[in-house]
């Protein structure tokens, strides 16, 4: 697989705080790519590494297969970023901003590009509407396009459904979403929102005081390791002792539902099931969960 990003040894320090410690990363082409980390966890300062807005005491990034020092304004060329809450001219329409940015950055656009860009994050209908009455959900829509301006290869977002409502937030998703499967787009996301990077992202890495703590593909990383088991039975406080004393290792509980709560392997699951069968207990129910939260509060 092509790389579209790798970063080597990434190290920075401001004083006496390391905010960021021996990074090793690496975005594959295609990639919706989640980045999470506790705040203060050093994620903002490595996006900031990689789009070359303050250096690393150590390490390297390499965009596109290319040195980032050796070709810095080639290879940004093909990023697009939006950091924290995009700003505008408030005063100014949608359509107007996005001319005014493009100008900015040297950009000839016509009046079919910039409304085409409006289109895809679905404000085409409000292109002369001032940005003073957008909502925080709109605004965000409006930064990524923006980000599209110069339609880049690899797009960077950083925390795009932060203080979002509920509709925004999947605004957003369907969009990441659409602009990966339909358009070809890299795409790394950093985000607080589990939920949502388990909905998204197909590869992640999660750091944790400045340190990598784990990176690989989503899925596979969340079916390794303990599951989160909920049973519901004819008879929990029988089916509690038996398995007690069947499988010790296990700490299963009663919950205000009155379920079976435990935490286990994926592959003890069958035969925790067979044996509660075979002790004539129903089982009317068997839920198996193990959520990006519940693998990332573990791991951090």
């Amino acid at each position: 697989m092509d790389k579209v990003l790798e970063a080597k040894g990434l190290a920075k320090r401001f004083g006496h705080i390391t905010a960021v410690e021996h990074i090793d990363l690496t975005v594959y082409k295609g990639d919706i790519y989640g980045f999470l980390g506790p705040n203060g966890s050093g994620k903002s300062t490595t996006i900031r590494i990689i789009l070359n807005l303050i250096s690393p005491d150590q390490g390297e990034v390499f965009l596109f297969g290319e040195k980032l020092n050796a070709n810095r304004r080639g290879v940004l060329k093909r990023v697009g970023a939006l950091i924290e809450r995009p700003d505008f001219y408030n005063y100014l329409t949608a359509y107007q901003n996005l001319e005014l940015l493009a100008r900015y950055s040297g950009l000839k656009l016509d009046r079919g590009q910039i409304m085409e860009k409006l289109e895809l994050v679905d404000l085409h209908e409000r292109f002369d509407s001032k940005v003073r009455t957008f909502s925080q959900g709109m605004k965000q829509r409006l930064g990524i396009a923006q980000t599209l301006l110069h339609d880049p290869d690899l797009i960077i977002l950083d925390e795009p459904v932060n203080g979002l409502d509920p509709q925004g937030i999947k605004d957003i998703r369907n969009l990441i979403l659409r602009l990966n499967s339909d358009f070809g787009k890299t795409l790394i996301v950093s985000s607080h929102i589990l939920r949502e990077m388990e909905l998204i992202a197909n590869r992640m890495i999660v750091i944790s005081k400045g340190k990598v703590v784990v990176e690989g593909d989503v899925r596979p990383l969340l079916e390794s390791g303990k599951q989160k088991l909920i049973l519901v039975t004819d008879r929990t406080a029988l089916a509690i002792a038996l398995l007690k004393e069947q499988f010790p290792q296990f700490n299963f509980q009663q919950n205000k539902l009155d379920e079976l709560e435990a935490e286990l392997l994926t592959t003890e699951i069958p035969l925790i099931n067979k044996v509660l069968v075979d002790a004539g207990i129903g089982v009317k129910q068997l839920i198996s969960r193990n959520s990006l939260e519940d693998y990332f509060l573990h791991v951090t």
